[in-house]
């Protein structure tokens, strides 16, 4: 049997539907966020980059690259192996202090990213409390969907953000019965942000544990940049805080933070967690560089939202149709994937500018968009760059406005 005709056929049908991925390969340049140069197929061309996760640009952060060459010059570049096995190598220990110091836990515990620490931490948190009932926001990234399938535990689905839904679910289980809420404090496709203080309000009327994941908004939200929940006053009241190294923070990792015995169960039980080798001592040195940096400065934080208040006034004002938020993502719709993969393609090779396209399954059928997330260091010229060849993408393939483009008028 010709069993690669099967993904051949998977292939062709990504490309019928036009979601099928294309990576553009790049190097950014240290010292020189958001630029990067893109191998383009006519060799070596400069690029701005207008999608990273990599929000306020640690990952460049001198601090950041001194701590990570400084350890692995001492250390070496590997962490030998799993902590049951190898060890715990000492940066690896400072990084969880410090994680724990920025949500104000008791104890944290890191895994090689944050989609293995929320499937991880969910389903082995999960399995732990007999007859468990965890109740998802519809919304809730993939990983925290693949947290609840692995638990094996029961779940109800409640509509995003819908305090009076969750309510009628919570209310409709006995009392006694042990549940678990998992929602996300900031939702990185729309740009909208969860009623915290309000799902924690209903965790303790009807007796539930409360798990957020901040990974979008850690290092870049509050006032040390501990999120979200640390914004508005309500971090205590979060039994779990989930959060990532990877985005803000500039470096590789996610983690969990909550009591010494919730922790420590999951360290002792979690699959993820045992059977995988532990974070290398220069990306736990240079994580620990970038949270206890951006615990006392606030430029990064100030100026970066300041960027994304204005580009979304200067794409608004070109007429763009933007997804209104209280955050710095900033989604511009488009409604039909290959008109998106087009209009990223169109950037790229027309423009110099890097916005990937999101298409379903990240976003459901029907809602694909480009997704702009500005940086510290974009500015307006970069950001009236950024509009006037939106604009041009979009009359180029008939895409609507919602009025005249100032360029028009």
């Amino acid at each position: 049997m010709g069993y690669d005709k099967f993904f051949a056929e998977a292939l062709s049908r990504l490309h019928d539907e036009g979601r099928y991925r294309v990576f553009a390969e790049l190097e950014r340049i240290a010292g020189r966020c958001p630029f990067a140069i893109w191998q383009s197929p006519q060799g070596p061309r400069d690029v701005v980059i207008w999608c990273s996760n990599d929000y306020l640009g640690m990952s460049q952060h001198p601090k950041v690259v001194g701590a990570m060459i400084e350890a692995a010059a001492r250390m070496g570049t590997g962490a030998g192996g799993t902590r049951n096995i190898a060890g715990t190598n000492s940066p690896l220990v400072e990084l969880e202090r410090a994680l724990a110091d920025l949500h104000g836990k008791d104890s944290a515990l890191t895994f090689t990213s944050g989609y293995v620490s929320n499937q991880a931490g969910i389903a082995t948190i999960a399995r732990l409390i007999p007859d468990c009932l965890i109740l998802s926001d519809e919304l809730n990234h993939n990983s925290m969907i693949e947290g609840v399938r692995q638990s094996g535990m029961d779940k109800k689905i409640w509509r995003h953000n819908d305090l009076v839904d969750l309510e009628r679910l919570l209310a409709a289980e006995a009392p006694g019965r042990p549940k678990l809420i998992v929602f996300e404090s900031l939702y990185s496709m729309d740009g909208d942000i969860a009623p915290i203080g309000r799902i924690c309000d209903l965790a303790e009327r009807y007796g539930a544990l409360t798990y957020c994941d901040e990974v979008h908004a850690v290092g870049m939200y509050g006032p040390r940049g501990a999120g979200v929940a640390a914004r508005y006053g309500v971090m205590h009241r979060v039994d779990v805080i989930e959060g990532t190294l990877a985005k803000a923070f500039g470096c590789l990792g996610g983690y969990i933070a909550g009591s010494s015995n919730l922790i420590d169960a999951v360290r002792s039980y979690a699959p993820g967690f045992i059977f995988t080798t532990a974070l290398p001592p220069p990306i736990c040195a240079a994580a620990t560089a970038a949270i206890e940096h951006l615990k006392a400065s606030q430029w990064e934080r100030e100026r970066h939202q300041k960027r994304a208040a204005q580009v979304k006034s200067v794409l608004s004002a070109a007429g763009l149709p933007i997804m209104q938020t209280d955050t710095h993502i900033v989604p511009v719709m488009v409604g039909d994937p290959k008109k998106c993969k087009a209009a990223s393609d169109l950037l790229l090779s027309e423009h110099g500018i890097y916005i990937q396209p999101i298409n379903y399954p990240t976003v459901p059928k029907g809602t694909e968009r480009l997704r702009i997330t500005p940086s510290p260091y974009h500015n307006d010229v970069l950001i009236a760059d950024l509009a006037e060849a939106l604009v041009d993408v979009w009359r180029r393939l008939e895409l609507p406005l919602k009025r005249p483009a100032l360029a028009a008028e």
